[in-house]
């Protein structure tokens, strides 16, 4: 397979999974009406490792992973879903999803930072000024929308700013270990680590509360299951596949732009699914997101992207 097709399958991916992550928002909405959002991770995180483990068990796809392995790929797992997730959670206590919508645009910003520091990745002016572009038009639907961020909540917004600090620096460190490992052992190691991390935190609170019943409760509700499924299964195993495979062939910073594009996902899914009202301002942030995404992907080709080789 030529350079060309690799990359035309890598902004595929990209594109899957920016759409996968933007719809997700709508099935969280179902699961934490019926469970606790802690609950949630521990059932969503176990689903996915059962059935992402299932080709491994049967013997259709090999893992070859030793111990030292293991410990390379934990930290990846700890930034994302852990410390990413839980970050966003405590952030959410004291700040609303409008400002974690705004800090979250950022991670386009954070990811280029890292990757030109840990992986030496260097962007032209023109890249630059396209991920702000695409940052600008997710904020400005935000605060189009009457939303703002009130710096008195700086406890809040420091949580959230770790959250997507985490998730730019799993995009950066992904990166070279894609280069070591195959998609699927990556995606494995880390969906181990999210269900052992969340499925602890869940057991031990229920434990301490005596409430083990509610751990199992939600699983009676086929509502909530449909919406787990999609949360285990594409949402969290199969997007991971994509990020993995597209971080592959892709720079850190080209892939993270698409994070962005998920808002756009969201708002359309909110339209067709919850019939939710659709203004200008949308379709005004819409287009900025647009032409910032193929700007930071298409920018820098004819005059070359200045590549280094990855850490090892």
């Amino acid at each position: 397979m030529n350079n060309t097709s690799t990359r035309t399958y890598a902004y595929i991916a990209a594109v899957l999974y920016a759409a996968i992550i933007g719809l997700s928002f709508l099935f969280v909405k179902m699961t934490v009406t019926i469970a606790d959002p802690i609950d949630v991770l521990a059932h969503r995180f176990a689903l996915s490792l059962i059935v992402v483990s299932i080709p491994v068990l049967f013997g259709w796809i090999k893992i070859n992973l030793r111990l030292a392995d293991l410990w390379r790929i934990i930290p990846l797992g700890l930034l994302s879903p852990v410390l990413f997730f839980a970050f966003q959670a405590f952030g959410l206590v004291t700040s609303n999803s409008s400002e974690a919508g705004i800090i979250q645009a950022t991670t386009p910003i954070f990811t280029m930072l890292l990757a030109s520091i840990y992986l030496k990745e260097r962007s032209s002016t023109m890249q630059k000024m396209f991920v702000l572009l695409s940052v600008a038009g997710v904020i400005f639907i935000f605060m189009m929308k009457g939303s703002s961020m009130s710096l008195s909540n700086f406890k809040g917004i420091f949580l959230l700013l770790l959250s997507a600090a985490c998730f730019a620096g799993y995009g950066v460190l992904a990166r070279p270990l894609t280069r070591k490992y195959k998609p699927l052992e990556l995606t494995w190691v880390t969906l181990l680590v999210g269900c052992v991390v969340f499925n602890v935190a869940s057991l031990g609170i229920h434990a301490f509360n005596g409430s083990m019943a509610d751990y199992i409760k939600p699983l009676g509700e086929p509502s909530y299951l449909g919406a787990l499924a999609y949360l285990a299964i594409l949402s969290t195993m199969f997007s991971t596949l994509l990020a993995s495979y597209a971080l592959t062939h892709l720079e850190a910073s080209r892939m993270s732009v698409f994070t962005n594009f998920s808002t756009l996902i969201s708002i359309a899914g909110g339209a067709l699914i919850l019939h939710e009202p659709v203004y200008g301002y949308h379709y005004i942030g819409a287009v900025l997101i647009i032409i910032g995404v193929l700007g930071t992907n298409m920018s820098g080709r004819k005059q070359g992207l200045i590549k280094k080789e990855l850490p090892n």
